[in-house]
């Protein structure tokens, strides 16, 4: 230890010696020693945040290159949850270490698709990776927005995608052969040819990409080192997705596959039911530490969208975005700086205007108190049609209509207008519903509507 330290210090006082003359100023010498030590304090720990850091470097460094054909992008949805970043994060892993001793080693890199500012958006994401000890400010992970080409352009290069937690891609990476999926949700069809091509109802989607790298893992000659830190991520993905293996969600695979990662992870030898529910119940505390964020950070925290096709010759593709919102409408309003409702439409519409977003749905749920003093859980939809981006007034007006009477008429949803509807300008409206029907539900209903408009 101490010809460690030693060793250690040699190096700085060197590095030191190289980066300022040696009849500098002392004070000048500190700072330089002191930079040294912040630049090296800020990277990650252990091997999971090293191989990120590195793989990502690679992955640049291929690009500058012209060598984007040789990399796989593993991607998660958009909303950018810590079930989609763990699978990504996983599955590149496997793929990378799983053929590196084959005649046809593969590149792989999780691409989270959401921007570097915004994965803390989520605070339960910073948890979970810092308890895996990945660098502060996630420069080890690649983001949306330090993709250095045209998602479009780049997905006619790659040597293929694989998606997790997500159906089908964005319409900007279709180009791009897809080469797997994984997902828990309703199988939309896409990519028939893809392998493996998972489906399968689970709390979690990561449950099912652990799963299946641990199969795979288990077939070679010999294993490849999984990394402590990314078998406790992936046990964290499981636990805030299954309330800790304790949902009417959980399935034996939740369950099965929770047990075969933790035999593998420092906490082996621990209950399992412990171990999830402490990592749901800090995870889950996390998660609801939102009451620092503005409109604007709530909107873009959990924002999904993408173009759907029209019938209409005169526009045959129309965007559209859906914010999920743990609060009402009225609490919003409050966290405005002139506490009012215009301003709550004047924020949501700079966002909108920054994404090119034609028609956008806020779906907000919270808690109220019955008569009796229960808690009573309520949803909010808002619908917001712009005018100013691929459709004009008249072609708006139409298109409004059009959503607004497809989500009216849907009798399980039994929509009430909000207290305050009577306030609302022109292609804006809000309802409350007690359905339970989140985005899963209002997406389909929506984009169905806008399929059929002409």
């Amino acid at each position: 230890m101490k010809l460690f330290v030693l060793f250690s210090s040699q190096l700085l006082a060197g590095a030191m010696a190289t980066a300022v003359p040696h009849n500098a100023p002392l004070g000048q010498q500190q700072v330089v020693a002191d930079d040294l030590v912040d630049q090296k304090s800020r990277f990650g720990v252990g091997h999971f945040s090293e191989w990120s850091r590195t793989n990502k470097k690679k992955f640049l460094i291929d690009w500058q290159a012209g060598k984007e054909s040789d990399w796989i992008l593993v991607q998660g949805n958009e909303g950018g949850d810590l079930d989609s970043m763990t699978a990504a994060l996983a599955w590149a892993y496997h793929l990378e270490h799983s053929t590196q001793n084959s005649s046809s080693p593969l590149k792989a890199i999780a691409l989270l698709q959401t921007s570097t500012d915004a994965l803390d958006l989520r605070p339960e994401n910073k948890v979970a990776l810092e308890n895996s000890k990945m660098t502060a400010g996630h420069e080890d992970l690649l983001t949306s927005d330090e993709m250095p080409e045209d998602s479009e352009t780049l997905s006619r290069k790659l040597n293929g995608i694989v998606l997790v937690d997500h159906a089908e891609p964005l319409r900007k990476w279709r180009s791009a052969k897809t080469l797997s999926i994984f997902d828990h949700h309703v199988d939309r069809g896409y990519a028939p040819n893809a392998e493996p091509r998972i489906f399968e109802k689970t709390a979690s989607c990561t449950t099912i990409v652990a799963r299946q790298m641990l199969d795979e893992l288990e077939k070679l000659p010999q294993e490849y080192h999984l990394p402590h830190e990314l078998l406790e991520l992936i046990l964290s993905a499981i636990a805030i997705d299954s309330s800790g293996l304790d949902s009417n969600a959980v399935t034996d695979a939740d369950v099965t596959t929770s047990e075969r990662v933790l035999k593998r992870s420092n906490w082996a030898g621990k209950d399992l039911g412990d171990v999830m529910g402490d990592l749901d119940d800090e995870l889950g505390n996390a998660k609801k530490d939102l009451d620092h964020l503005g409109v604007r950070d709530l909107l873009r925290r959990d924002w999904k969208g993408d173009l759907v096709d029209t019938p209409s010759p005169a526009t045959p593709t129309v965007s559209l975005g859906f914010a999920s919102i743990p609060y009402s409408l009225d609490e919003q309003i409050e966290k405005t700086y002139f506490g009012e409702l215009f301003h709550w439409f004047a924020i949501h519409a700079a966002w909108t205007a920054e994404t090119g977003v034609d028609i956008s749905l806020s779906l907000n749920k919270y808690k109220i108190r019955d008569e009796n003093g229960e808690k009573k859980k309520m949803r909010e939809i808002m619908l917001v049609v712009r005018d100013d981006v691929r459709i004009d007034q008249v072609q708006a007006d139409a298109l409004f209509r059009v959503v607004h009477d497809a989500l009216e008429r849907d009798k399980s949803l039994n929509l009430k207008p909000w207290h305050r509807a009577h306030e609302l300008a022109p292609r804006q409206m809000v309802w409350t519903h007690e359905s339970g029907a989140g985005r899963k539900v209002i997406r389909p209903i929506v984009e169905d509507a806008v399929k059929r408009w002409d």
